[in-house]
């Protein structure tokens, strides 16, 4: 709830009762945060050139003050979105959704939110028993079999989760009672979900992929979950049934549409993944201007049925943006453009089958989304300026990634400057893939314990707000070589803090920095960050591991569940006024200067 609280593209799947700690990250029940990062400027912001020079051995001390008066940016307060695999249906967790219905009340939720669910490539039963084959046709259940849609890198993508606020009455939250499965249960699912693994794995390498089935009992168990949990589906459509002339065949989806509506579930659309994978797929390519006449039909679809008259678009969801993908993109947009509500596409940095945790501190690896950011940018801009742009997909690694790496502490700072970029840049919403899945990229392992990721985005959620602010860095720097380009090993991000967080009075700063070098970087707050109080949260791994390890802890203390549905106090380290921050080698860090009185964060 409290990480999530943002878009939740599907429900995440819990086992007995998915922890309602955990549901903190994709419900509302904390502080409602939204990322912003703070640019050096009004523009895309490139991250602090704070590096010692030689000779200066930890006497380096940078200068920091942050612009109070207005904010450089403003996203939205459900920045920070989650997804989930699609191959919870194929291996059984998505019967491990965490509520059933029934004549309980649930505590109430500060705010809720809304519960993307994207189903990519998935196809709709309209009975919810299975019937023989005769027996469905005559009660008209279709034959809910589908074309894979590409996922992230060639992969399908089926059901992903995302975050937004949500209009849900919270007297929707009667009704539902956490899910109980017994431990035996667990464990056979447990096992089923591994062998699964090696099948997704194998189809993965080989680049064929079996059919993915989503039928309508399954539908109304994500549908329960988001309501129940007070989030919102979005859902996202097979693209791959096509016609004869290579339209879209809009058949299947219209009945989903017409169950959906007959159910009364309040979802909103996408229309398939990663469009410019279909050939490698499939073998058939689907231009930019025809993907958009087949979102325009899409449009004209739900424009036809009363519930989703009105109801959100997204796409056309392109992978990351080369050559041909924005050519793509080009044609999309002059068709369809202004049919979309956001303009969403996907990044991965690495792939997971090679990467390296030496990857994960490489500041050129970084830099590679900025410039990606401003590709999209241009391209939106040019036909429908100011068009929102969501991030619908992003990972460390693809292909899966790797165990004791893409899921360890070292894949959390470019997690966290991924975060950081994307704010400061503009990008209204981020989906972080994923929540649970067969790989390595998820924020929770198969027992529901919570990976370094999950704990790093959960103090995002709770300290940081919409509102990016612009900082001012002053202090010595390394002269640079001919030929070299300086990157920046330490970065720094402002917002101010969440207003949700009950804990700190409005006017309140967040900063939050990673420093990639190898030695402790000191910073003086100045100018009006000057002498105030400051709380420090600072996450370094856990054990012996080091950067590949998955425990973390905060301010020297090792982060845990405390039970299956209670989260761990996160207590801040209080510092005195005006005291110098000092930040580890190798670490990520958040520090709201409290009762600064800023007037961009007074006032929501």
């Amino acid at each position: 709830s409290e990480l999530i609280r943002g878009f939740l593209l599907s429900g995440m799947p819990c086992p007995s009762s998915c922890p309602p700690g955990l549901l903190a990250l994709m419900a509302p029940g904390l502080a409602l945060m939204a990322t912003f990062s703070l640019p050096s400027q009004a523009g895309d912001r490139k991250a602090l050139p704070v590096e010692k020079p030689p000779g200066v051995k930890g006497r380096t001390l940078i200068l920091l003050d942050v612009n109070t008066k207005s904010p450089v940016r403003i996203i939205s307060e459900n920045f920070l979105s989650l997804q989930l695999d699609p191959s919870i249906i194929h291996d059984g967790w998505l019967d491990f959704l965490s509520y059933d219905c029934k004549n309980v009340v649930l505590p109430s939720l500060q705010q809720p939110l809304l519960c993307k669910k994207a189903q990519h490539g998935a196809e709709a039963a309209q009975e919810e028993k299975k019937q023989t084959k005769n027996q469905q046709q005559e009660r008209g259940r279709l034959p809910s079999r589908a074309e894979p849609s590409p996922g992230p890198d060639g992969r399908r993508a089926g059901c992903r989760p995302d975050i937004v606020r949500s209009d849900i009455a919270l007297d929707k939250q009667k009704g539902c009672k956490i899910a109980q499965h017994p431990d035996i249960m667990l464990e056979l699912q447990r096992e089923k979900a591994a062998q699964m693994h090696l099948v997704l794995l194998k189809e993965q390498f080989s680049n064929t992929y079996s059919n993915l089935t989503l039928t309508a009992r399954s539908l109304d168990k994500l549908y329960n979950f988001a309501d129940c949990s007070g989030l919102h589906l979005i859902f996202a459509l097979n693209a791959l049934r096509r016609n004869p002339n290579n339209s879209w065949n809009s058949s299947n989806a219209l009945s989903l549409l017409k169950y959906s509506a007959s159910k009364k579930y309040n979802i909103s659309w996408e229309l398939g993944n990663e469009p410019n994978n279909y050939r490698t797929l499939v073998g058939r390519s689907v231009n930019g201007s025809q993907l958009g006449k087949d979102y325009i039909q899409l449009r004209s679809l739900l424009q036809l049925i009363r519930t989703y008259s009105r109801a959100n678009l997204y796409g056309p969801n392109i992978g990351r943006p080369r050559k041909n993908v924005i050519t793509l993109l080009e044609g999309f947009m002059k068709v369809a453009g202004s049919t979309v509500d956001a303009v969403t596409w996907q990044h991965y940095y690495i792939d997971g089958r090679v990467a390296k945790v030496t990857d994960f501190l490489k500041t050129r690896l970084l830099d590679t989304l900025s410039d990606q950011i401003r590709k999209i940018q241009k391209v939106v801009n040019m036909y429908t300026p100011g068009k929102k742009i969501w991030l619908e997909g992003v990972g460390a690694t693809s292909a899966g990634g790797m165990n004791n790496l893409s899921d360890s502490y070292a894949a959390g700072f470019l997690w966290l400057n991924t975060l950081g970029l994307l704010a400061s840049q503009g990008i209204d919403v981020v989906v972080r893939h994923s929540f649970l899945d067969h790989g390595h990229n998820h924020l929770v392992d198969q027992n529901f314990n919570p990976l370094p990721d999950y704990w790093l985005s959960l103090l995002y959620k709770r300290l940081i707000g919409p509102k990016v602010l612009a900082i001012h860095v002053a202090g010595l720097q390394r002269k640079p070589r001919p030929g070299r380009v300086i990157r920046d090993k330490l970065r720094i991000y402002a917002h101010c803090t969440s207003s949700h967080n009950h804990n700190y009075v409005r006017g309140s700063i967040t900063l939050y920095i990673i420093n990639l070098h190898r030695s402790r970087k000191k910073i003086k707050l100045a100018g009006t960050l000057r002498d105030k109080i400051v709380h420090q949260y600072l996450l370094q791994p856990y054990g012996k591991d080091g950067l590949h390890s998955k425990l973390v802890q905060l301010n020297g203390q090792p982060l845990a569940m405390v039970d299956d549905g209670t989260l761990p106090e996160l207590k801040p380290r209080p510092l005195r006024a005006g005291r110098t921050l000092v930040i580890p080698p190798l670490t990520m860090s958040f520090y709201v200067v409290k009762n600064v009185n800023a007037l961009a964060c007074r006032y929501r």
